[in-house]
């Protein structure tokens, strides 16, 4: 699908997990791939460095690792945000991350996709979907997916072979680029 830009847009994919070999890092290699000439994209991986949100410390001059996160953010032109379910709710560090950008509006209206992808997963998509419309994030209904079962999708490397998977998660991205292309 041909997509018309005057520059190269930048895509922010981050993972709730905070495992290397994770499902939802996985998924966002898969999306790497996908990637069309005129987009840059990358991984955030400075999620486990984020210090625990403090409002005391939320000011002109936030911790420096808070600090790359909202510049990341802000380049960004669309976030994507592939997460698991721990004990039926967002992971604490992910969390943690969205509560930085609460005060810096760094989500506010950015394109953004959502997937959740883990055993079940639909209390954390649902929390998810609440926080995000919270933060003003523009967030498409074709742009969110929850993904129950995913290891069972998945073989030992970390492919999908579940083709209804890889289809759903090839529509959402397409989705995605079309609400940042613009």
């Amino acid at each position: 699908m041909p997509y018309t830009m005057s520059r190269q847009k930048k895509i922010l994919a981050i993972s709730g997990s905070l495992r290397k070999g994770s499902s939802n890092h996985n998924i966002l290699r898969f999306f790497s791939k996908m990637v069309p000439v005129g987009f840059d994209y990358s991984i955030y991986d400075g999620l486990a460095q984020l210090p625990h949100y403090d409002p005391g410390l939320d000011n002109d001059n936030p911790p420096a690792q808070v600090m790359e996160l909202r510049k990341l953010l802000k380049e960004a032109d669309g976030i994507i945000i592939c997460t698991p379910e721990y004990a039926f709710g967002v992971p604490g560090s992910l969390k943690n991350a969205l509560d930085w950008t609460v005060s810096s509006g760094s989500l506010d209206n950015k394109p953004l996709a959502l997937i959740t992808a883990s055993t079940s997963g639909q209390n954390a998509h649902a929390a998810l979907l609440l926080i995000l419309g919270a933060l003003n994030a523009d967030l498409s209904p074709d742009a969110t997916l929850l993904i129950p079962f995913i290891r069972s999708k998945m073989d030992g490397e970390g492919n999908i072979t579940d083709v209804s998977a890889a289809e759903n998660l090839i529509a959402v991205f397409n989705a995605f680029l079309k609400s940042i292309a613009n």
